[in-house]
């Protein structure tokens, strides 16, 4: 009798162990948004509506006169997709209308597209004015970390 106990309890740890290994394995990475722009912007934090202004280009100069450049990455990318969503509650689709209405019209230009992380932090790096955004702040430097205020 005691060691049919002793089985089951062996089975049930190891269905949990591996129910929890399933879990852990197919979880989405959980890495913060962060928007970080070149050191000539001199700004620590915005709110979601000035970034949301910022990125709609309705904001074009920083509160010190610096022209904003705006850097994205592709529409497709997940981690745009993921920016849209969170951090300026907009979906991709939303704010590509907005890019092409101002485009269209002569109102304005479409921000900077680069291919990946690197090239968007090198871009801010060696842009007067530049505002981006990242995943992954280890290889980020130089550069100002903005955070953003509800």
């Amino acid at each position: 009798m005691s060691s049919s106990v002793i089985n089951k309890d062996e089975i049930i740890k190891a269905i949990f162990l591996n129910v929890a290994a399933v879990i852990l394995f197919f979880s989405p990475q959980v890495e913060a948004i962060n928007i970080i722009s070149n050191i000539t912007a001199d700004t620590e934090s915005l709110s979601v509506t000035q970034l949301r202004r910022i990125y709609s280009m309705r904001q074009v100069h920083w509160q010190n006169g610096t022209p904003i450049v705006v850097y994205v990455l592709a529409s497709k990318n997940p981690l745009h997709q993921k920016f849209c969503r969170e951090q300026l509650r907009l979906f991709p689709y939303q704010l590509d209308r907005i890019w092409h209405k101002l485009t269209f019209s002569g109102y304005g230009v479409a921000p900077i597209e680069v291919a990946n992380e690197r090239e968007l932090i090198q871009a801010i790096k060696s842009t007067k004015g530049a505002i981006g955004y990242v995943e992954n702040l280890l290889e980020v430097k130089d550069v100002n970390i903005i955070e953003i205020d509800d």
